[in-house]
């Protein structure tokens, strides 16, 4: 299989950018809208018919150079014992948070093969795409699933997780060690269903400074990529917020870093001296902007990183439920005729 995508993951020289999006499935198609009109998210991730169906809508649409599977961060909660629902108003919320010893002794890391309908979803895909475009799979990175767990929910400060890094550090090497114990064979599960790539999401690691990065997440994260990248396949590293300590992330491995936008993205790329491919990093916001302007934006940011292979064009983070729809098209279109 020929592929932009992958080929950009391995830094290889493309005929155009590649370009996927994150989020490319999601509230802003009115195709998804209609789906989710008559379902619920975590029905949607459990059923693989459905899973596939939303999918597939995008890459119809947009003609981007991926499919992402439609899944969620913390679907590798449940199996482990928590309990996790969606409300309306507040996103995920697990009523059961992982406080205590005990509550982290309960935490099965043996009933993976539960999240088996993730592995399906990415069999239909893959079948239905029949080798246009790769599959991209994902998983959260441990930090951002253990502090969902330990916060019940998102988080303003992560105090509680903090708290818990700090006052009790065996435990938390405890907590991180059982999730890379369950985040690497979901992601392994993954790639036996056929996707071709797996993205690292490090959600919420821009709310740590570089030196607690460095101590108590980056070697959990490093663990779970390298059993990934056995596998064979690229990973994206992708961490929100972490433009103050990027060479950081980059230490903790992956074969592509993603980036927001917080960053210039030719800095970001220099800061790791290319030593990876990069990822990124528009602002989801200028989808917003009028045409003539998110063209410039578009061209300036692929001027930025030139003409060196491994640039995957992306957002800097998921697009935003209100984003036009013919913007998100528009974009692909000013990758595509793009020309230094």
């Amino acid at each position: 299989m020929t592929s932009r995508f992958l080929d950009a993951c391995r830094r290889r020289p493309t005929d155009v950018r590649p370009v996927w999006f994150m989020r490319q499935a999601g509230r802003y198609l009115k195709q998804y809208r209609e789906v989710r009109a008559r379902h619920g998210i975590l029905e949607i991730c459990k059923r693989p018919d459905l899973a596939a169906t939303v999918t597939l809508q995008p890459v119809e649409y947009l003609d981007v150079d991926a499919a992402i599977i439609f899944a969620d961060l913390l679907l590798p909660v449940e199996p482990m014992g928590l309990k996790l629902r969606f409300a309306a108003d507040q996103g995920p919320v697990i009523e059961n948070p992982v406080r205590t010893s005990e509550d982290v002794d309960a935490l099965s890391i043996s009933n993976t093969d539960d999240l088996g309908y993730v592995g399906e979803a990415i069999q239909i895909v893959t079948r239905a795409l029949a080798g246009r475009v790769p599959v991209i799979g994902f998983v959260g990175a441990p930090f951002t699933i253990a502090s969902y767990m330990i916060e019940g929910g998102a988080s303003r400060t992560f105090l509680t997780t903090k708290k818990m890094m700090y006052n009790d550090e065996a435990l938390w090497r405890r907590l991180m060690g059982k999730l890379v114990d369950v985040l690497g064979p979901f992601a392994l599960l993954q790639v036996t269903a056929g996707a071709r790539a797996i993205q690292v999401f490090d959600s919420w690691a821009g709310a740590l400074g570089p030196d607690d990065y460095a101590r108590y997440v980056a070697p959990y994260s490093r663990a779970l990529i390298e059993r990934i990248r056995s596998s064979g396949v690229p990973v994206i590293h992708f961490g929100t917020g972490t433009g103050g300590f990027f060479r950081e992330l980059h230490a903790a491995g992956g074969d592509v870093l993603g980036v927001d936008w917080r960053i210039n993205i030719d800095q970001a790329w220099m800061d790791i001296s290319y030593r990876a491919a990069i990822q990124g990093n528009l602002d989801p916001a200028v989808l917003f902007a009028p045409l003539p302007e998110l063209r410039m934006r578009v061209h300036e940011l692929l001027k930025r990183t030139g003409s060196r292979p491994g640039h995957i064009f992306n957002l800097g983070h998921g697009i935003l439920p209100e984003t036009p729809q013919a913007n998100v098209k528009a974009v692909v279109e000013f990758v595509r005729e793009f020309r230094l």
